[in-house]
């Protein structure tokens, strides 16, 4: 047996060391990585172990968290992995023989993220850096701070590849008691405890008291050594500085008592917590200290209120009963006034000749109002059913997540997943896009949030009830990747498509052959252009949209009557949908919505 699983299976607790991250941070400017100061600057590190030494802490943790090939490789410190794991362990093992104590030596050793969609392989980055790590004399390993279980296995494998010496597995949980992939403490002591680890638990996290309501479910589980060592709290910037909340030591003292009580036989800090903190632990640990009632830690209750009732949109309900659907698509406002977009709402309402409007989201990414907003004040102020646009370009996952939560209680459930135009075309050249997920990752998303989880796999409240469409434009470039996406929007949960502006149906009626027939209800779009100048720039200019030259000639014939052709050919484009699809949209007249009422008599 090891010392350290000796030491581990005797006596107190053992003591950990703090946050080393955060603290090399804020004492080292222009670190593109704090394993860089492992390098840069050696003596803070070095100062940093003895602080957390001299606070009672009887294991420190190597500074190598993100120490791995691909995570040094995005600060272009690829080169300088052997070199930056070796000084990791050089200036800890430096640390123990200054101060002159007994101090266990743990080589950290921190998630990868998606190295496989970079055609990285995990376990080799892993084993790698375990193989240099235990080489330079560390006592044992703390595999932690990851949230997918095949993650953390895959990395303890690759450990345990090459090393027999004793791993510590650790996941990171927040304030609802899950990973942000949905893992539970349940699920995860159920995995981990066949695997012969020295122990397992938790660190990083939402703070102390989700470390110790992580634990408490963990223990329920059976016997087994756990683990404790959170941040001191959630993190949040000012300016360009990561600001923790103020945990007192007190605080950590009283979570240090009750992680004993829990059975934690390692207790220490991540992110955020300092010396003071590691010396509150200490004192507890050696006085046996008993909890105060502090922290009480919450079991999860099962929820008992019936899921929220599903209603059909009436989207849903006229395309479901084949009868055909029109819609009117408005863009939002450039600035906060949606007066504009209001009373166009309620002309194609009063019209009694469309039954919906659509509203896209920052068409040609111009910053616009929130379509997805516009929609809520047209349904709140002219009850006409909405059908907005909803993009991934602009949005991180949370983000999506939580605008389409709060269409959901506003009432919106219809939503169109759309790529989106590309940011180069908008008002900020040089700005990124987000695209956590693309219009095929957003159908998913919703379809997830209409089975009751989020994008981890974690619990809402009750199920959505989002009835999801997707574009499809049968004119692209390339028919072959435009059917594959198409099919794989279907099989994400789309229930319904709009196709890109047309002017001709042959291509419809071809993509549609080419399909074997429509797997979801489609609604075609219907641009009744007024100008040939127009016509002419939107087929050259406008990605995805093409005007045949026959279109192109009737325009050019009809000289001054540009916009009776217009008319026309909108007419033609409605009553051939009427055969070869289920519905039409039809936009409405740039600078001049109101307008498109007098087409609707013609529909």
């Amino acid at each position: 047996m090891s010392r350290f699983l000796e030491r581990l299976s005797q006596g107190p607790p053992v003591v950990a060391d703090g946050g080393m991250g955060a603290l090399l941070t804020s004492v080292v400017p222009g670190l593109r990585c704090p394993e860089e100061a492992n390098l840069r600057a050696p003596e803070s590190v070095l100062e940093v172990h003895l602080n957390f030494i001299r606070a009672g802490a009887e294991l420190i943790e190597t500074n190598s968290f993100g120490a791995n090939r691909a995570k040094l490789g995005r600060h272009f410190l690829a080169d300088e992995t052997e070199a930056i794991n070796a000084a990791a362990v050089r200036v800890a093992r430096e640390a123990r023989e200054v101060s002159g104590r007994e101090v266990f030596i743990a080589g950290s050793i921190g998630p990868l993220g998606d190295v496989e969609l970079r055609g990285l392989d995990p376990a080799e980055l892993v084993a790698e850096q375990a193989r240099i790590l235990e080489g330079r004399g560390v006592d044992l390993f703390m595999v932690e701070t990851f949230f997918e279980l095949d993650a953390l296995e895959t990395a303890l494998a690759a450990v345990r590849s090459v090393s027999s010496l004793p791993v510590v597995a650790l996941l990171t949980f927040d304030a609802d008691g899950e990973t942000l992939a949905g893992v539970t403490p349940e699920e995860a002591a159920t995995r981990l405890r066949p695997l012969g680890l020295a122990a397992f638990g938790a660190n990083h996290g939402a703070g102390p008291a989700a470390a110790l309501s992580a634990l408490a479910r963990m223990q329920a589980q059976g016997d087994a050594a756990l683990a404790a060592l959170p941040n001191v709290g959630l993190a949040s910037m000012s300016g360009q500085r990561i600001v923790f909340p103020h945990a007192t030591p007190a605080y950590f003292g009283e979570f240090a008592a009750r992680a004993q009580e829990l059975g934690a036989r390692l207790i220490g800090g991540c992110c955020g917590t300092t010396p003071s903190q590691i010396e509150a632990i200490r004192a507890a640990v050696d006085e046996k200290r008993r909890p105060t009632g502090s922290f009480l830690v919450e079991q999860r209750e099962e929820a008992t209120q019936p899921a929220a009732a599903k209603t059909e949109t009436q989207l849903a309900t006229l395309l479901r009963n084949g009868e055909f659907v029109v819609s009117v698509q408005v863009d939002p406002p450039l600035g906060a006034n949606p007066e504009a977009l209001i009373e166009t709402a309620r002309a194609v309402r009063d019209s009694g000749r469309a039954q919906f409007v659509d509203v896209n989201d920052n068409p040609r990414a111009r910053a616009r109002m929130s379509g997805i907003m516009a929609s809520v004040a047209i349904e709140r102020f002219t009850g006409v059913e909405t059908i907005p646009h909803l993009t991934p370009r602009d949005m991180t996952i949370t983000g999506l997540e939580s605008i389409l939560l709060g269409a959901h209680a506003e009432g919106v459930r219809n939503i169109l997943a759309v790529t989106g135009d590309p940011p180069e075309a908008g008002d900020y050249p040089g700005t990124g896009a987000v695209y956590d997920v693309d219009a095929i990752g957003l159908v998913e998303l919703i379809a997830r949030l209409n089975a009751g989880e989020d994008w981890h796999g974690r619990a809402i409240d009750a199920p959505t009830s989002f009835f999801p469409g997707v574009a499809v434009n049968p004119t692209a470039d390339d028919l072959g990747l435009e059917e594959e996406r198409f099919h794989r929007k279907i099989a994400a949960g789309a229930r319904f498509a709009m196709t890109q502006i047309l002017f001709d149906l042959e291509p419809l009626e071809a993509f549609r052959e080419r399909l074997g027939g429509w797997p979801v209800p489609v609604l075609v779009g219907v641009w009744p252009i007024r100008t040939t100048e127009t016509l002419i720039r939107v087929h050259n200019e406008v990605p995805g949209i093409v005007v045949p030259e026959h279109v192109q000639e009737r325009y050019r014939a009809a000289g001054a009557d540009a916009r009776a052709v217009g008319l026309e050919v909108g007419r033609e484009l409605i009553a051939g949908a009427r055969e070869l699809a289920h519905g039409v949209y039809v936009m409405a007249p740039f600078r001049q919505p109101l307008n498109v009422v007098e087409l609707l008599p013609e529909i």
